[in-house]
């Protein structure tokens, strides 16, 4: 059986997402359109990064129903390998509203992958992937869906001592469920301005601040992004780096970090340095904000 290069842990469930193009106040009944599509934080990444060519896998749960079933199929036919997810439920659902390109508000109904917990990173511990005693040496790609009993566990073990993350909150409310991974010296922490806010406890005035802040704190690398605004790559080694995302119109907001990951990830594993790959990190998150490309 052979073992994929990248791994991506977290969310995979259908995203029900209604857009429309006038401002919406609470309480609003407005023309647009609705889109059902697979997607979770991991799940986006992992089909972004297959796009690039790469190998990988999912580690997350879906249920035996047939939401389940058509996710599985639906990864499948992107070319992931979905040979180890957990079976089990009821497959979970994202809702989100979108206006004017921007998020209004979302639920996520995460059930299954927080009854599944520990569970889902069996294939890491019975030898399908790694074992305790020989970790998996590829990249893992961690989002903040998972519960936080489940990270803090995973912190404490050795199934991480040989591998190289990359970590995405999900969201400001779960961002601090990383807490425990962020000494890793591994970890790559990919996040906006407000979900860097959560986890410091303190509001910054730019993603170059955040990133100071973040790196102080002891985080080996860090990935600040803030909308139209400057996008930061901090490294407790080689200093602090900025760039400004292309100019498009925002029609769309759900998955933009998703994508700044992926293609930033992607780049780095072609070998490129640090200003490429976040010059194509933030032309990805465009892509997808502009409507330019469907995630």
């Amino acid at each position: 059986m052979s073992i994929p290069a990248i791994l991506c842990i977290g969310a995979v469930q259908w995203d029900l997402i209604g857009h429309t193009a006038d401002p919406m106040p609470a309480g609003a009944d407005l023309p647009g359109r609705v889109s059902r599509m697979p997607g979770g934080v991991a799940f986006n990444i992992a089909q972004a990064l297959a796009r690039e060519g790469l190998t990988v896998a999912l580690l997350a749960t879906v249920g035996t129903d047939a939401e389940g079933e058509g996710l599985v199929r639906a990864g499948m036919a992107l070319g992931l390998d979905m040979r180890f997810l957990h079976r089990g439920g009821a497959t979970d659902l994202y809702l989100a509203l979108e206006a004017e390109g921007a998020l209004v508000g979302a639920v996520a109904d995460a059930r299954a992958l927080e009854e599944a917990g520990e569970a889902v990173l069996e294939p890491l511990r019975d030898g399908r992937l790694a074992t305790e005693a020989l970790p998996f040496a590829g990249t893992l790609v961690i989002d903040g869906n998972l519960p936080e009993p489940v990270l803090r566990g995973l912190a404490a073990s050795g199934l991480l001592a040989r591998a190289d993350l990359r970590l995405a909150p999900a969201s400001p409310a779960k961002a601090p469920r990383l807490a425990p991974l962020l000494a890793h010296p591994g970890a790559v922490l990919q996040l906006n301005r407000a979900e860097a806010a959560t986890i410091c406890g303190a509001d910054f005035p730019t993603s170059l601040a955040a990133a100071e802040a973040l790196l102080a704190r002891g985080v080996a690398r860090v990935l600040v992004t803030d909308g139209a605004l400057p996008a930061t790559d901090g490294c407790a080694r080689r200093g602090l780096l900025q760039a400004c995302p292309p100019a498009v119109p925002c029609r769309r907001a759900t998955g933009a970090g998703d994508a700044f990951l992926a293609a930033h990830l992607a780049a780095e594993h072609r070998g490129a340095g640090r200003e490429a790959a976040l010059a194509a990190a933030l032309a990805a998150a465009a892509a997808l904000v502009s409507g330019d490309v469907i995630s």
